[in-house]
């Protein structure tokens, strides 16, 4: 019998023991990978019971049921879903829910692949998206909801800008007009934020960044608030056979038990790192929310408890020939895309905001930081060698 004294386990023990639970026989501590198509049953009366497991192969194996589990918990769900790619995270709930005559309100800050599919996917489904600025108000964002609008779809923050929105009173205002609310919460990786606890009907995010955290892996997690909504998107990702493959669950099974550790030392390497960047003469400023100096700090210091180790640089002038320049001069950064792994990552992206209906006003540049496990002495030697080749 339990101690209902007793406090609730933190975070970083409830990852770890559903591992080292007792009462299950002589075992591995990880799940089996279990590949398999065909599920066989002793019993024909049994076959189509899923009391006994699943019944075929695309229901999940035993790291697959774990793993939601251990979502649902760290983000405070009903239940969480899995599914092939963050990208899909996002546009899976967004196929179940929406209809022909329906509108999505949106970031313009919200993530490139994701504006395709409500731009080119959705749109030709007789579904409308408008884009709000990066940088409106939450008042702002409220009034500009619409009858028609049945989604309000969060960044949390903005994609490569990094803007802030209050996203429990966004809740409340959407919950009193019918309006479902869908935050992507890839960079507060349900350690830092937990949507769902401010009254979020819908967290998604990219198991392929911080749960993975080894760039290995493409996935992603659906985390609902009610069995109606679960309901809803399990029918969907069931109808269109979205489901992830044994040996990545296994993986992302593995790379969770770690998670609180890896997300907190990256992001201590991450201030350390923005702290001398914004000493730098080529440096306008740095777009991460946790430095006093940005626009928004106020607000990620009321939701979050934590961060992510991504941010934004906002050189003085330059080029996309400097850019490039300064990406050939650094060795300890990884050119490349995707983030949340053990290594450290630069890229330009001035480009992707000539996408945005509503420009950002920058002075400069943008490249784009994700911060590694590397030792953040080296990184920032490295940072000072890239940075000199920079015109000021």
């Amino acid at each position: 019998m339990s101690d209902d004294s007793t406090p609730p386990k933190a975070l970083a023990t409830r990852l770890i023991s559903p591992a080292t639970q007792r009462g299950k026989g002589r075992r591995p501590v990880n799940p089996p990978i279990e590949r398999a198509s065909t599920m066989l049953s002793d019993d024909p009366a049994q076959m189509t019971s899923s009391r006994d497991g699943p019944v075929y192969g695309l229901e999940g194996g035993s790291a697959a049921r774990q793993l939601r589990s251990i979502l649902a918990d760290m983000e405070g769900a009903h239940d969480s879903l899995i599914v092939p790619s963050g990208l899909a995270a996002v546009t899976v709930p967004l196929t179940a829910i929406l209809r022909a005559g329906d509108e999505v309100m949106c970031t313009d800050a919200v993530y490139g692949p994701t504006r395709r599919f409500l731009t080119r996917h959705m749109f030709e489904r007789g579904i409308q998206t408008r884009f709000h600025p990066a940088d409106a108000s939450t008042d702002a964002i409220i009034d500009s909801l619409g009858d028609n609008t049945r989604v309000l779809l969060i960044e949390a923050p903005g994609s490569l800008t990094f803007e802030m929105v209050d996203m429990a009173t966004l809740a409340r205002a959407c919950k009193e007009r019918g309006i479902i609310t869908i935050v992507d919460n890839t960079w507060g990786a349900g350690l830092a934020y937990r949507p769902l606890e401010h009254g979020i009907d819908i967290s998604v995010q990219a198991l392929t960044k911080y749960v993975g955290g080894h760039s290995d892996i493409l996935m992603g997690a659906i985390s609902v608030a009610t069995k109606a909504m679960a309901d809803t998107i399990f029918e969907t990702i069931d109808d269109n056979g979205w489901h992830v493959s044994p040996d990545d669950a296994w993986l992302a099974l593995r790379g969770i038990r770690t998670l609180p550790l890896r997300y907190r030392s990256q992001f201590q390497s991450a201030m350390k790192v923005v702290q001398w960047l914004e000493q730098q003469p080529q440096v306008s400023r740095v777009l991460y929310p946790p430095l006093p100096s940005f626009t928004h700090h106020e607000l990620w210091n009321s939701q979050f408890d934590g961060a992510a180790s991504l941010f934004g640089v906002v050189m003085k002038g330059g080029s996309r020939a400097d850019a490039h320049r300064l990406m050939s001069g650094l060795s300890l950064f990884g050119m490349g895309y995707s983030w949340g792994g053990f290594e450290s990552l630069v890229t330009y992206e001035t480009p992707q905001l000539e996408q945005r209906l509503h420009q950002a006003d920058l002075e400069g540049q943008l490249m784009r930081f994700h911060i590694g496990l590397e030792d953040t002495d080296d990184l920032i030697a490295d940072l000072h060698r890239g940075l000199s080749a920079w015109p000021t």
